[in-house]
Order: structure tokens, then sequence, then C-alpha cells
């Protein structure tokens, strides 16, 4: 990295926050996207770790001038290359950041810096009898930041929606240094274009994000969770589908090929409480009330029999409950060293048969293993390309090909969490006209003239 750009980060932010030593500054150059994935990493950057908006207001303001390139990174768990540098850059760590500013009961918000983590957050309202953060993708390294870039999802947007439907305000510094603050904290608003909600999903091209204002929700007192077995996909389909006209919307709801549910729990040495059929359905329902929660067991559990289940599960201890979230929070790790590609396909309900019978109809055509596990509840379905050692089959290119033009016949989208990217770019015209990919290069050169801020990605 040129010294005179060195030079000038330590300037606005002292040695200490400015980093240059090769293998410290590595670590900062890439995310979590699978190794057959990953676009081709440059490290000839330099990492800087600011600890106030205005300073990431000074680095953009000479980055803008000097047409240089600048990556914010989050906790670096994204799975789309978002993240990695392509090219020299500078890599602006929001680490520092990472200040919970004010928990306000009476509006239900909290206030927080874009370095705050989901773990924070997670540490933050445990300590609170009556609220907490819905929002809970998974890796709870992630940062505000990220997740609010990111549009982030998650296994409760069924009942809760995904990060756009949480944020009320955001603190932005745009390409020019310029600061904005963006969304105001309330039901109604008609005032202008929506801006906001550009930023959100933008994944780090338009803006910085320096703070956030979230929506927080009243905890339910009763907890629960149960399994339901069935012997195809399609049974299971249709039993969330009558769930769902019941008027129920669970916390969750969960569809894991049996094959990839045993594996998980064999490898931790757990115990999953059916071997029976091929898919299941995993079920986190909360209530107000005990006697809602066991009406909401006996209706989901009536269905599901109804619609041909194997068997059910009601897992009522705290114990039986956690065996069941870890062994199901360990499917993708017991899997990670065979993925080559995750595809993270949003399906609506109505096309969820079609669209996994096709897979299996895919999987059987190019002979490779296609795990499907997901977010059934709200259509987020991870279709995981699996070889030994992750090695990208020669005819990936085929494979993937089909699979995301299934994705487009069910009227689906080809991200439903992971984002774009730069894995995922060439994808787009499959999904958006070129008048609407014209409009998004439009808005971006708007933000960003120059095109400083992360490019080659998401367009």
């Amino acid at each position: 990295m040129n010294e005179t750009i060195i030079k000038k980060m330590q300037e606005i932010l002292g040695e200490a926050w400015v980093v240059t030593d090769l293998e410290k500054v590595k670590s900062y150059c890439e995310d979590q996207t699978e190794k057959a994935m990953k676009p081709k990493v440059c490290t000839d950057c330099v990492v800087v770790k600011p600890s106030t908006t205005e300073e990431i207001s000074e680095i953009m303001k000479y980055a803008n001038e000097n047409k240089l390139t600048v990556i914010a990174r989050g906790g670096g768990t994204s799975i789309s290359g978002a993240a990695v540098a392509i090219m020299p850059s500078i890599i602006i760590s929001m680490e520092r950041m990472n200040n919970i500013i004010e928990v306000d009961e009476t509006s239900l918000t909290v206030e927080c810096e874009a370095g705050v983590t989901l773990l924070q957050l997670v540490e933050l309202f445990n300590k609170h009898d009556n609220l907490y953060f819905p929002i809970h993708p998974g890796d709870e390294g992630a940062q505000v930041g990220g997740l609010v870039v990111m549009n982030a999802g998650g296994v409760r947007a069924v009942r809760y929606g995904v990060m756009r439907d949480q944020i009320k305000e955001l603190e932005v510094v745009l390409p020019s240094g310029e600061v904005i603050k963006l969304g105001k904290n309330l039901i109604k608003n008609n005032a202008g274009l929506d801006l906001k909600n550009l930023i959100i999903g933008s994944e780090g091209i338009l803006g910085i994000v320096t703070k956030a204002t979230l929506s927080i929700k009243p905890k339910d007192k009763h907890i629960g969770s149960l399994v339901s077995s069935f012997d195809n996909e399609s049974d299971a389909v249709k039993a969330v589908t009558e769930i769902f006209k019941a008027g129920i919307k669970p916390l969750a709801i969960e569809y894991m090929e049996k094959e990839a549910i045993l594996k998980a729990s064999n490898d931790i040495g757990l115990t999953w409480p059916s071997n029976d059929g091929a898919v299941d359905l995993y079920f986190i329902v909360s209530e107000r009330k005990e006697d809602d929660l066991y009406e909401m067991y006996e209706t989901i559990v009536g269905i599901c029999e109804g619609n041909n289940a194997l068997n059910s599960f009601v897992a009522e201890s705290s114990k039986d409950q956690r065996t069941l979230l870890d062994i199901r929070s360990h499917v993708y790790p017991s899997i990670h060293d065979e993925v080559v590609d995750a595809i993270d396909a949003a399906i609506p309900i109505k096309n969820l048969s079609k669209y996994m019978e096709n897979i299996a109809k895919i999987s059987v055509k190019y002979n490779v293993e296609i795990s499907t596990i997901g977010h059934i509840g709200d259509g987020n379905l991870h279709n995981s390309i699996l070889t030994n050692g992750a090695v990208k089959p020669n005819n990936y290119e085929a494979i993937a090909d089909e699979i995301f033009s299934l994705v487009i016949e069910c009227e689906g989208s080809i991200t439903g969490e992971h984002g774009i990217g730069k894995v995922r770019n060439k994808k787009m015209n499959l999904q958006f006209s070129e008048a609407e990919l014209h409009l998004m290069r439009e808005i971006k050169k708007v933000f960003d003239p120059n095109n400083i801020l992360n490019p080659g990605t998401a367009l």
C-alpha cells in the first residue's frame, strides 16, 4: 500500500489504529465465503480502525478526492464475498465503534454503533426480563452495520421479518464524507423518497453505516420446540401451508433432510428424537401464556399428522429444547468441509414442492450431492452442493445455472439472505431486467460517482 496513503491514515487516526503488517492485514481481506467460490483476494491493503463517525468522514473525504477504493468491514461473516478485497483498498474495520448508546423501553428501540456485535445485543437483552432483539442470522460475531447492509434474516423471519423490518433510523457516511441521517422513529412518515431502505441491503456500495436505531420486541414467557417427521418434502410443505392457514406463526420453522440432521447429531454426540422418514420439520414456538403454548403444540401436531407425519416429538424441557437447537445449529458446520457452494434461494411457499422435486432431479442428472436445509417458514432454502474436499466439479456452472433457472421459474429470488456480494453478480440478469439493472447502476453513481465503495459488489 502506498506510503502516502498510510501516513494520511495515521494522521487521521494515530499510528496505533492503522494496520500495515501483512499477516494482520490478511485476516481483514476476506470473509467466510466458501473456498471454491471466493474471489481472488488482494492483500495490498491498509486496515484502519476509526472510533468515531467524524474519523470515517475524514477517511472518506480523502479517499474520494484521491479515488481510492474503500471497503467497510464488520464481523466478516458474509458468505457471498461482499467483504473480500479484490483490489488495493483502505479497509475500514468497524470494531472500535461498538457502543450501545441507549435502550428506549418507551419506544421499544435500541440505538447502537455499527460495530456492536449480535452477541453484545444478545447479552444485553439476556439481562432484560421483558425485551429482546429478534433478528438472529446465526453467527453472533456479525456486527450491526453488516446486519443492516446485508439485510440479515435468519430463522425468526417467519414471525418478525428481516433486518429491514427492524430499522428505524440510520446514520450514514457517504463516499463524499458527508454524514446523513435517514429514517425516523415513526409509524407514519410520507416525506420524501425512502433513502433509508436503499442503504439497507446495499452490501456496502452506497455508504458506510455508523449508527442504527433498531426495534426491540417483548419477550414471550413460554418457549418450546417440536419435531415432526415425514416421508417426503411434499407432505412437509403441505403441513406448513396448513399451519399458516390456521393463523399460527411459530417463531421458526426449519426444514431438514434426515440424513443431514442425523449426521450433525452424530458429530456432536447428541441424539435426534426421530430416525424415521426422509425429512423433518423443526418448530420453535413461543407464547405469552403457557396454555396458549400447549394449544399451539396440539394444533401443529394435529396438522402435521393430518398431512401424513410419521411421528411428532414435543420438547418440553429446556434441556431437550437446547439439544434440538444445538443439533440444528451444527448441520451446516457438519458438512462445511464438503460445501462447494451454498445457494440460498427464496421461493414462494406455493412453489416449494415443485422446487424441491426439481432440485432432486438436478442432483440425479449431474450425479452430485445437493443437501437441502433451510427456513421453510419464509421459503428460504439452502441448497449446498457437496463434493469430497469441497472441490468445485467441472460441471459446476451447468449445475448452478440449472438451479438458478429453476429459482426464477418458481418465481423466487437467487438469494434470500446471503446477498449477491462478489459471487452472484453474473446471475443478476436472471432475476432483473436490463431496465432494472440500469436503475440500480445509476443509483450507485448518484451515491458514489467515483465508484470507490466496495466496487465489484452486488451489481
